[in-house]
C-alpha cells in the first residue's frame, strides 16, 4: 500500500551573528511570533501554511535567518525545489556558516533543480568536516554521483495530467489497464484515509467520468495496490487488515462474471504470509504472478509464483539478484509481452529515493541486469508504479507535480524506445465443436516458433472466449485441447501484422471418433528431406500426450506434398515423413502396433498448385483416427 514518511521539518540551530543578520533571539517581536506560529504549522505537517508566517516574519525582519532556513526546509518538503534553493542562498548570503545544519536539505533541494553537480560538491564539503559517519550524507553522495555520471544520460519526459474525469482533489494511484487500453482501474484515497477502487473506459472522446466500482470489491476495509488482468476478467488487489487476512496485509483476487464482480477471496497461502504482500501484478495469460513481500523491517523484495493445474499458486520464488538488493524492491509490473518487467528499488544505483528500472528477460528465463529508466523520469524523490500500455509506447504513473488536482494524479508520458517493451497485440476469439457448434472450454497453448518456449498458456472462460496477448514481430505455433477432442493445431506470423488490430481466431475441435483427423500445421520439414525440425518437437509431444490420455486410439500418419518434381521422389518422399514422425512416436513409448505411416505423394491436394501458397498448403501432415 502507499506509505508515506514525512521529513523532519523543525529545525533550531545557532548562527555566526553579523551585523545584518537577524537570529531568533534578536528579532523583533512580531518576527519572532510569526516565526513561532510557523513551528507550529510545521508540527502540524502544514508547510504551506508555515511558508505564509514566515514570509510575514520576512517583511517585518528581511535578515532573519531562522526564517530563511526553515523557509527552505518547507519548500523542500513541498518539493518545490526552486524556492527551496532561493531560500538557503539568501541565508548563505547573509550567514555561510548558517548552512550546515540544512545541509542535506540543500543538497536535495539542488538536486531538485538537476543541479546535481552543486549538490554533490555540498555534501562532499559536508563530509570532509563530519565528525562521525553519516548514512544520509553517504547515500546522498552516492545518488548524486550516479547522476552526475550518467548527466549525458537524460531522456526525453512530457508527461501529462490524465485530467478531471480521472483526477481529483483526493489521491490517485496505481494506475492498471487492460491489454486494449480502454478499461483504466485506479486506487483513490478518499478524504485521506480509506481507499477505494475507480474505473473510467476510454472511447474515441477520451477517458469518461470515472466512478466507485463499489461492492464487493470494495468495502469498509482497506483495499488497494490493484491490477486488472489483460483481458478485463480478473481483479487482483491488496486487502489490508481483513477478518480472514493472514498477515497485515494480503493478496486477494475477484472475477468477472455476467452478475458482476464476484466476492473478493484470499488467495491463501503459500503467497500469502504472516508478512506484508502487496502490489500483484499478474502475467497476460494469468498464469504468472508478480508481488512485493516484506523481508525485513526495512527491506522487501519481489517474489514470482505460478499457477498450478489445481488452479492453486505455487511456493513463491525470490526473484535473483539483478532484482532485488538488500534495499527495498516494489511495485512490479509484467508487461504484456511477458518479457519486460518494471520495478521500483532504492537498492540500485540511482537518483534518489526509490527510482524506476527494467529488466529484460533472458533466453534462459533469468531477468537480466537492472537499467535505471533515467533523469527526468526518475528524480531525488519517491518514482514507483510506472505501468506501460501493451503497444509499449505510452507509461501510466502517479506524481504530485505542479498541476496536480490535489496531491497523487495519475498522468501518462510517452515511453522513450530503448525503455519499451516488445509491441503486443491479442489473439482472441472462441472454440466451438464441430459436431454441435457449441462453444466449449479448453486450454491454449502458444508457442514462440524460433525460440521453442512457451510464450502464452490460456484457459478460456466457460463460454469457450479466450484473449492471448503475443508481442508482434513473431511466428507462433497454436495448441488448443479439451479432454475428449483432437487438439487444433496451427501457425500464424505477427511479423507483418498491425499491431492496432486484433488478430481475430475461432478454433475448432473434433470430437475423438473414427476417421477424425487433423492437420499437423506444426510439423517441419526442410525442403526434399524428411527429417524432423526441431521446431517441431512441441507439436509431437502434444500427440504423444493425447495417444498416452487415450491408449486405445489407433492412427494413421499420411503425409503429402506439392506437384513440384516427380510423382516418384514425392511419393517416397511423403512416405519418409510419415515414417519420421512415426519413429519419434515409438521412441516415446507409443506401440508401433497402433500406428501405421502412409505417403500420398501429390495425388491428394487440398487446393490448387499453381501459386506458391496453395503449394505450402498442399505440403502436409495428416493425423487421423483409425479405430477407436
Amino acid at each position: 500500500m502507499l506509505k508515506t514518511l514525512p521529513l523532519l521539518l523543525l529545525l533550531f540551530y545557532g548562527l555566526t551573528l553579523k551585523a545584518q543578520v537577524v537570529t531568533y533571539e534578536t528579532a523583533p517581536k512580531k518576527a519572532k511570533a510569526s516565526f513561532d506560529k510557523a513551528v507550529d504549522a510545521v508540527r502540524m505537517y502544514n508547510s504551506k501554511e508555515a511558508i505564509g508566517y514566515l514570509q510575514e516574519a520576512l517583511k517585518i525582519a528581511p535578515g532573519f535567518t531562522d526564517a530563511y532556513g526553515q523557509m527552505g526546509l518547507c519548500y523542500t518538503e513541498l518539493k518545490n525545489y526552486t524556492q527551496a534553493v532561493a531560500a538557503f542562498q539568501k541565508l548563505q548570503q547573509l550567514d555561510s556558516n548558517g548552512l550546515r545544519p540544512v545541509t542535506m536539505a540543500y543538497s536535495k533541494a539542488l538536486a531538485g533543480t538537476g543541479n546535481f553537480v552543486e549538490a554533490l560538491k555540498l555534501v562532499d564539503k559536508y563530509l570532509v568536516t563530519a565528525r562521525s559517519k553519516n548514512a544520509t550524507a553517504e547515500k546522498l553522495r552516492a545518488n548524486y554521483t550516479f547522476a552526475v555520471n550518467n548527466s549525458q544520460r537524460q531522456v526525453p519526459f512530457h508527461p501529462v495530467n490524465l485530467g478531471d474525469h480521472i483526477n481529483s482533489r483526493d489521491l490517485e494511484y496505481f494506475p492498471s489497464l487492460t491489454i486494449d487500453s480502454r478499461t483504466l482501474i485506479y486506487t483513490r484515497r478518499i478524504n485521506g484515509r480509506n481507499e477505494d477502487f475507480f474505473l473510467s473506459r476510454r472511447d474515441s472522446s477520451g477517458w469518461s467520468q470515472s466512478v466507485n466500482m463499489g461492492e464487493p470489491v470494495n468495502s469498509s476495509y482497506n483495499e488497494g495496490a490493484q491490477n486488472i488482468s489483460q483481458d478485463g476478467t480478473m481483479l487482483m488487489f491488496t486487502g489490508c487488515e481483513f477478518p480472514d487476512g493472514k498477515g497485515s496485509c494480503d493478496i486477494y483476487y475477484s472475477e468477472l462474471t455476467p452478475n458482476g464482480w464476484t466476492a473478493p477471496q484470499n488467495i491463501g497461502a503459500p503467497v500469502n504470509t504472516r508478512d506484508w504482500e502487496s502490489q500483484p501484478s499478474l502475467s497476460a495469460d494469468k498464469q504468472t504472478l508478480y508481488f512485493a513481500r516484506e523481508t525485513t523491517d526495512n527491506a522487501t523484495d519481489i517474489f514470482v509464483s505460478k499457477r498450478l493445474a489445481n488452479g492453486r499458486w505455487s511456493a513463491p520464488e525470490r526473484l535473483g539478484s539483478n532484482i532485488n538488493t538488500p534495499g527495498r524492491e516494489t511495485t512490479p509490473f509484467i508487461h504484456a509481452d511477458g518479457q519486460t518487467l518494471y520495478f521500483s528499488s532504492n537498492g540500485h544505483p540511482g537518483y534518489g529515493g526509490q527510482d524506476i528500472f527494467y529488466s529484460r528477460r533472458q533466453p534462459d528465463g533469468s531477468w537480466g541486469p537492472a537499467v535505471n529508466l533515467g533523469y527526468p523520469i526518475n528524480t531525488i524523490d519517491e518514482d514507483a508504479s510506472l505501468i506501460v500500455d501493451a503497444n509499449g509506447t505510452t507509461g501510466y504513473f502517479a506524481s504530485d507535480r505542479s498541476d496536480t488536482r490535489g496531491g497523487l494524479d495519475i498522468y501518462s508520458f510517452e515511453l522513450y524506445p530503448e525503455a519499451r517493451p516488445l509491441q503486443t497485440l491479442y489473439v482472441k476469439g472462441f472454440v466451438y465443436d464441430t459436431v454441435t457448434h457449441a462453444r466449449i472450454a479448453a486450454n491454449i497453448d502458444v508457442i514462440d516458433l524460433q525460440g521453442g518456449y512457451q510464450i502464452a498458456a490460456v484457459k478460456t472462460n466457460d463460454n469457450g472466449d479466450f484473449l492471448a496477448p503475443l508481442p508482434v514481430g513473431k511466428d507462433y505455433a497454436f495448441h488448443v485441447n479439451k479432454k475428449g477432442y483432437l487438439f487444433y493445431s496451427d501457425n500464424f506470423s505477427l511479423k507483418d501484422h498491425n499491431p492496432g488490430v486484433p488478430f481475430e481466431k475461432n478454433i475448432p475441435l473434433q470430437p475423438l471418433a473414427a476417421n477424425a483427423s487433423i492437420v499437423l500445421h506444426n510439423i517441419f520439414f526442410k525442403s526434399k528431406q524428411f527429417n524432423l525440425e526441431p521446431a517441431s518437437v512441441t507439436e509431437l509431444d502434444k500427440l504423444v500426450k493425447l495417444l498416452q490420455e487415450n491408449p486405445t486410439i489407433r492412427i494413421e500418419i499420411a503425409g503429402h506434398t506439392d506437384n513440384v518434381g516427380s510423382d516418384k521422389d514425392n511419393l517416397l518422399l511423403s512416405d519418409n515423413r510419415a515414417k519420421s514422425v512415426v519413429k519419434y512416436l515409438a521412441e516415446k513409448g507409443i506401440p508401433t502396433t497402433r500406428m501405421t505411416a502412409k505417403g500420398y505423394g501429390e495425388t491428394q491436394p487440398i487446393v490448387s498448385n499453381d501459386t506458391e501458397s496453395g503449394r505450402a498448403e498442399n505440403r502436409r501432415t495428416v493425423f487421423k483416427i483409425t479405430g477407436l
